[in-house]
């Protein structure tokens, strides 16, 4: 069965480089144009189910990928993404600066990360996903030809921290995914291979 695991289009959040998290932000007009176009160039490719975080700009990609297919679109609350707590809405950039916080190591480090006292931990995000993974996916392998799964940043690096069976230190192997952006990965009798990890179905200005 091959997996495509992608990342929700752009929001204005994403534009202005504000930490979403849970905070519920729809899709500005080029990232619905990026899901758009996306869908139009996998319409000819079989998709047996779609997995998506409840988080609007998750489920709203999901639909747009989709288009005018009769494909089921399943929302699972374990791949909406990292709670971030007090963190969330501020801008990046006051974030890395901010040395009384760890957050300064999310990226670089994130093994040092230590979550908002109302956010929560890398280590729980790795769970709940690989719960989901352990759960919803692979019982399906027998069954489908391909699924796609369409979350979140660091819900996505999640799912690949599972997959890849990597620690903490080596959460962002890879890279994080630009907004639509597909992980491409085969399961097959027990065991992922990883076909892409940056593939995009659209044309990049």
């Amino acid at each position: 069965m091959e997996i495509y695991i992608v990342r929700h289009g752009e929001t204005v959040w994403n534009k202005e480089k504000r930490l979403q998290g849970t905070a519920d932000i729809e899709l500005n007009e080029f990232g619905r144009a990026l899901a758009i176009e996306t869908g139009r160039n996998l319409a000819n490719v079989t998709i047996n189910k779609i997995f998506s975080s409840p988080l609007k700009r998750a489920y709203e990609t999901a639909s747009l990928i989709r288009g005018n297919r009769d494909i089921e679109i399943e929302t699972d609350d374990r791949i909406r993404e990292l709670n971030f707590g007090d963190y969330e809405g501020q801008c990046f950039n006051d974030l890395f600066n901010d040395e009384s916080t760890t957050f300064q190591h999310f990226f670089k480090h994130p093994e040092l990360f230590v979550a908002d006292k109302n956010g929560e931990t890398l280590e729980h995000l790795i769970e709940r996903a690989t719960d989901f993974m352990k759960d919803k996916i692979e019982p399906l392998a027998d069954k489908y030809e391909r699924i796609m799964i369409v979350a979140h940043g660091a819900l996505n690096k999640a799912i690949m921290s599972y997959i890849k069976q990597h620690d903490i230190s080596m959460f962002w192997s890879g890279g994080l995914q630009k907004n639509c952006n597909v992980i491409i990965v085969n399961y097959n009798n027990g065991k992922y291979n990883i076909v892409n990890e940056t593939k995009i179905f659209y044309e990049e200005k």
